[in-house]
C-alpha cells in the first residue's frame, strides 16, 4: 500500500509539473494551459439568451469587442477584394475566375459558406453593416458550429433537407452554446474553409487539407498535434485582424533575417526566415566538410519549401490536379445525375462537375518565384500558350535579384470560354432557378445569366479549353530526415531539371567538362610530386 501511494504521489507531482508548465495532454493531443482564454464566455449575461440568427450573435458580442466587426471589415477575408500593387490587378475571390469551381460571381449563395459574413447572396450584400459579420466562424470551440451550403453564409436555424429529396437533414445549430463556447483560433476553424477551398477536402491547394488537425510530425514538423501544435496563427500573426500571408502576393524572398521578439518589424511574418533567420543550417566550424555551410549557401536561390516540402497530400487526403468540366452533363439512362468513386470511395465523376484526376504524395512543380502573380481576368482577351489559357502565372528569374526556386502545385482544367469574344466566362451553377447548370445542363442558359450578374459580355457561343492554375506549396513541412537529399536535385532527371539560368552540379555537368577537370587536377598532381621529388632530391645532395 505505501508503494502504491509513492507512486501517486510520484504521479500527482508530474501532473503537477506538466500543469505548473502550462501543458497537459488529453487524448494525445497536447494543449497549453497559457493559451487559454482569460474570460469564460458561459457566465455573460449578453450570451445567457437564445439566439434565433447569427447576426443576434454577434449583435451581442459587439456589445464587448466594440471594434471587432470595424476591424473585420477592413480585410480581405470580408471584402474578398485585393489590389495587387505591383500590377495593379482587382483580385480576391470576389473578381477572379478560377479551374476549379470557375467563378463565385452569380453563385454567391452558395459559394459564400465560407465567406465570415451573414446573408452575402447579390449584389446588394451590406458590407458596412456590423452584425453582418459572422464572429462564430473563426472563434468556435465546440465543434459543431456549420455554415450550411446555399444559405449565404447562414447555418441551419431549422432542420433542412439536403439534398432535397434526399431524406437527409442538416439539424440547427445551438447558438447559445456556440457562442458561450467562443475562444482562440484553431487549426479547425481557419481549416473549416481554408481545407475545403475549391469545393471538397484538399482540392484546391494539396497542401492544406483536414489531415492538418491533428497531424503528426512527419506531416508537418510545426503543427504535429503531439509536438509543437502550432495553430495558424501561431506563423499567421494577426493584428487587428488582419492575418498576414497571401496568396495573391506571397512573399517569394525574405532577406531580412529572424524577427526580433518585441521589436517593430512591418515584414510578413510567415516566412520560414522570420523564425529561422536565412542561415539555418548548423555550422560546425570543426568539420572540414561543413554539410551545414553548404546548406546556408542554397538559400539564396532555394525557398526552403523547396526542400523541405519533398511532396504534398500526404495526409491521406488526395488532392484534385485535373478538373475536366466538358465531360459534365452525363446522365443515367432515367435522365438522373450520377456520380462514379474509385476504390478508395473518392468522387472521380460528377454530373454536375466532371471528370477528376486526385493524386496524393504529389511532387510539386518548381519555377522560379518572385511574389508577383498575375491573372487572367474576366475582362482580359485570352492567350493561349501551347493550346493552354494561364489563368494565372508566376514572375520570376534567375537574375532578377529578387526570385528563388519554389515548389508549386500545377492545376490543370477544361473549362468553358467564349471564342468570340475570346474572354474566360462565369457560369451560374448553383440554385433552384431553372438558368443553373446544375439544374438543367444547359452551359448557354448557364453562362448567359452569369455573365449577366458579371455585368459582362457574352456571345451566345462557348467553346472549351484547358487551363492551367499554379499554388505556391507551404504547408506539410517534413521532418529534416526527410528533406530532399542532393542526388534528387542535382542529378540529370532530378527535380530541378528543367530550371533554367543556374549551374547545378551534376545536372548541367558534360563528359568533356568533367575529363577536362579531371585532366587538370591530375597534372596538377603531377606537377606537385614532380616538385617535391626535385625537392627531395636537391635536399640530399646538399647534405
Amino acid at each position: 500500500m505505501k508503494k502504491q501511494h509513492t507512486h501517486w504521489h510520484a504521479a500527482t507531482l508530474f501532473v503537477g509539473w506538466l500543469v505548473s508548465f502550462g501543458v497537459i495532454v488529453i487524448s494525445g493531443t497536447a494543449s497549453a494551459i497559457t493559451n487559454a482564454s482569460t474570460a469564460d464566455h458561459s457566465k455573460f449575461k449578453e450570451l445567457q439568451q437564445t439566439f434565433k440568427t447569427g447576426p443576434d450573435v454577434t449583435k451581442a458580442c459587439l456589445k464587448c469587442h466594440t471594434e471587432a466587426a470595424k476591424q473585420i471589415q477592413k480585410t480581405t477575408h470580408w471584402t474578398w477584394e485585393y489590389r495587387n500593387p505591383a500590377n495593379g490587378q482587382l483580385l480576391g475571390k470576389k473578381h477572379l475566375i478560377n479551374n476549379f469551381c470557375i467563378s463565385e460571381m452569380s453563385n454567391e449563395a452558395f459559394c459564400n459558406a465560407c465567406h465570415i459574413g451573414y446573408g452575402w447572396k447579390d449584389d446588394t450584400f451590406d458590407f458596412t453593416k456590423q452584425e453582418n459579420v459572422d464572429c462564430l466562424v473563426c472563434h468556435d470551440t465546440t465543434g459543431v458550429y456549420k455554415k450550411a451550403p446555399g444559405m449565404a453564409g447562414h447555418p441551419a436555424y431549422k432542420p433542412i433537407e439536403n439534398p432535397p429529396g434526399s431524406g437527409k437533414f442538416i439539424q440547427p445549430v445551438d447558438l447559445k452554446k456556440v457562442a458561450q463556447g467562443v475562444g482562440k483560433t484553431s487549426r479547425d476553424t481557419c481549416g473549416a474553409c481554408h481545407f475545403y477551398g475549391g469545393g471538397g477536402d484538399g482540392v484546391k491547394h494539396g497542401d492544406l487539407d483536414s489531415s492538418l488537425s491533428a497531424p503528426d510530425k512527419k506531416l508537418d514538423v510545426h503543427m504535429d498535434a503531439t509536438g509543437s501544435d502550432f495553430a495558424c496563427a501561431t506563423c499567421h500573426m494577426t493584428t487587428g485582424h488582419q492575418v498576414p500571408g497571401s496568396r495573391y502576393a506571397p512573399t517569394a524572398m525574405d532577406k531580412g533575417g529572424a524577427r526580433m521578439r518585441g521589436k517593430a518589424d512591418t515584414r510578413n511574418p510567415t516566412t520560414c526566415v522570420a523564425c529561422h533567420g536565412n542561415a539555418p543550417h548548423p555550422v560546425k566550424t570543426a568539420q572540414l566538410n561543413n554539410h551545414g555551410s553548404l546548406l546556408n549557401d542554397h538559400t539564396s536561390k532555394l525557398a526552403c519549401q523547396t526542400c523541405h516540402i519533398p511532396s504534398f497530400a500526404r495526409g491521406g487526403v488526395p488532392t484534385k490536379v485535373s478538373w475536366d468540366w466538358s465531360t459534365s452533363g452525363k446522365l443515367t439512362p432515367e435522365g438522373k445525375p450520377f456520380v462514379k468513386k474509385d476504390d478508395k470511395g473518392h468522387v472521380i465523376y460528377d454530373s454536375r462537375k466532371g471528370d477528376f484526376v486526385l493524386s496524393e504524395n504529389v511532387v510539386p512543380g518548381y519555377t522560379w518565384f518572385n511574389g508577383t502573380v498575375k491573372y487572367t481576368l474576366l475582362t482580359d482577351k485570352i492567350e493561349m500558350i501551347d493550346g493552354v489559357i494561364h489563368i494565372n502565372s508566376f514572375a520570376g528569374s534567375p537574375d532578377d535579384g529578387k526570385s528563388m526556386i519554389w515548389p508549386v502545385k500545377v492545376f490543370r482544367g477544361s473549362q468553358p470560354y467564349d471564342p468570340v469574344n475570346q474572354t474566360l466566362v462565369v457560369p451560374h451553377t448553383t440554385g433552384s432557378d431553372d438558368t443553373a447548370y446544375w439544374k438543367n445542363f444547359n452551359w448557354e442558359k448557364a453562362i448567359a445569366t452569369g455573365m449577366a450578374t458579371a455585368h459582362a459580355p457574352f456571345s451566345g457561343k462557348i467553346a472549351f479549353a484547358k487551363t492551367v492554375m499554379y499554388w505556391p506549396i507551404a504547408h506539410m513541412i517534413a521532418p529534416k530526415e526527410e528533406a530532399l537529399s542532393c542526388q534528387q536535385c542535382h542529378s540529370a532527371n532530378g527535380r530541378l531539371k528543367d530550371i533554367k539560368g543556374v549551374y547545378m552540379p551534376g545536372r548541367d555537368a558534360s563528359k568533356l567538362l568533367d575529363m577536362a577537370g579531371w585532366t587538370i587536377a591530375l597534372l596538377a598532381l603531377i606537377g606537385v610530386l614532380i616538385h617535391g621529388s626535385l625537392r627531395f632530391i636537391n635536399s640530399n645532395k646538399k647534405g
